[in-house]
């Protein structure tokens, strides 16, 4: 994330889509409660963390980055399809490279 934002990408260019835990982040501000959740998704002004079985309500970002962190592989599957559909300029797919290409299916 720092080398995003040092190379000028403004934070609110970026989706975060976590297919097993959810990012620390977003599991603070769920806390507050699901309308505040996703208020700070519309107004845009900040990096987004969501998990992969309601990153279909994110909206497209230039950047989407996607933690393959666990979580079962059809969900893992969907959020690779869904970050590919909602990035606007660049893509980042972050995990094991076995499991993403498994995931793909593709052979390393």
């Amino acid at each position: 994330m720092d080398l995003l934002l040092e190379s000028g990408r403004a934070p609110g260019d970026v989706l975060v889509i976590t297919t097993g835990e959810q990012h620390p982040w977003a599991a603070h501000e769920l806390s507050f409660g699901e309308n505040s959740y996703w208020a700070q998704h519309d107004a845009g002004d900040d990096v987004f963390y969501t998990d992969a079985t309601v990153a279909d309500r994110a909206a497209s970002r230039p950047v989407v980055v996607v933690a393959v962190n666990g979580g079962a592989e059809a969900a893992a599957a969907s959020a690779l399809s869904l970050a590919h559909s909602r990035a606007a300029a660049l893509l980042i797919v972050c995990g094991d490279p076995q499991r993403i290409n498994s995931v793909l299916g593709t052979s390393v």
